[in-house]
């Protein structure tokens, strides 16, 4: 037996592959090489195949475990948080990170929450877009932190799902409704440092208010200062209208407005008639002056005429 080399298969006509061929007395027969090199040569395609099937099967093992990461990512527990499931038709996942210290939103909850409890930290603000990707929250819970803004958008993607939002024992001052967005839950706005002014007021009656958020919702200040809001249930005082001045205010802009367009248009007629009285006259001097001109005219031809 002898090794025909990559030069002899060339020499052959066949594929460049070292392969072995069967020697009878001393002479290498052509049927053998001519049967034995393509053999080898239909074996290239197999081995191509070969080759790339593992390559698409790497790869694909690659997506599958890719896949399965992204899904534990978005499904699993928030560093440092306790997360627990609930059967029923009320159940669903409950992530709570109550007393952590935190002093920002976690970005890692996973988006089948239905229950976040995200009390008893050191947040200070909502930030825009904080819940967008929590599509079955129900109940959030915001209270006992140092709250003091809550940025517009800051419940977007919650109008749907939301049931209760409890915001009470924070730092606010005021409500901005762009920050709610359609959000309908129950509220809590108890314990809170209310700045109580019109913006508040026309706030609040968008928010469905617990009960006690009635009697909880104090005027630590006001504007005017003289309303009789300070200290007082800012929903059960009677007869209070905090927008008052702002009417006013609005009554004398309108005034003063309207007075000054009717100054322009008084401006603009006294302009009109003295510009027509003026043309008037010079218009009327120019006929007035007619006659005589034609009087002397007549004067000159008759003197030529004499002449």
């Amino acid at each position: 037996m002898t090794v025909v080399t990559t030069d002899t298969c060339k020499k052959a006509g066949l594929a460049p592959e070292t392969i072995l061929t069967h020697t009878v007395e001393g002479k290498e027969k052509d049927s053998a090489l001519k049967g034995v090199c393509p053999y080898y040569t239909m074996l290239l395609p197999s081995y191509w195949l070969l080759r790339h099937s593992v390559v698409m099967c790497l790869l694909l093992h690659s997506l599958v475990l890719m896949t399965l990461c992204l899904h534990h990512a978005a499904t699993s527990c928030s560093q440092h948080c306790y997360c627990s499931e609930s059967e029923g038709p009320s159940g669903g996942r409950t992530m709570r990170c109550s007393n952590l210290r935190l002093t920002e939103i976690p970005r890692d909850i996973p988006n089948d929450t239905r229950r976040l409890y995200l009390d008893y930290n050191l947040l200070t603000s909502v930030p825009a877009n904080a819940f967008q990707d929590l599509p079955l929250l129900a109940e959030l819970d915001l209270s006992h932190n140092e709250l003091a803004l809550l940025e517009p958008g800051a419940f977007r993607g919650l109008a749907a799902s939301l049931l209760f939002l409890d915001l009470s024992s924070n730092q606010l001052a005021t409500l901005e409704p762009e920050a709610f967005e359609g959000v309908k839950a129950r509220s809590n706005l108890t314990g809170n440092p209310w700045h109580c002014d019109c913006r508040l007021q026309m706030a609040l009656p968008r928010l469905d208010l617990e009960p006690v958020s009635l009697t909880g919702i104090v005027c630590q200040t006001s504007e005017p200062e003289d309303s009789g809001a300070l200290g007082v249930p800012f929903l059960l005082a009677k007869d209070l209208d905090l927008c008052v001045v702002l009417k006013k205010t609005t009554d004398v802009a309108m005034l003063v407005t309207m007075f000054g367009w009717f100054t322009m248009v008084i401006s603009y007629l006294v302009y009109y008639v003295r510009h027509n009285q003026e043309d008037a006259r010079r218009h009327l001097e120019y006929l007035k002056s007619l006659p005589s001109r034609q009087g002397k005219s007549e004067e000159s031809s008759t003197i030529s005429t004499v002449v």
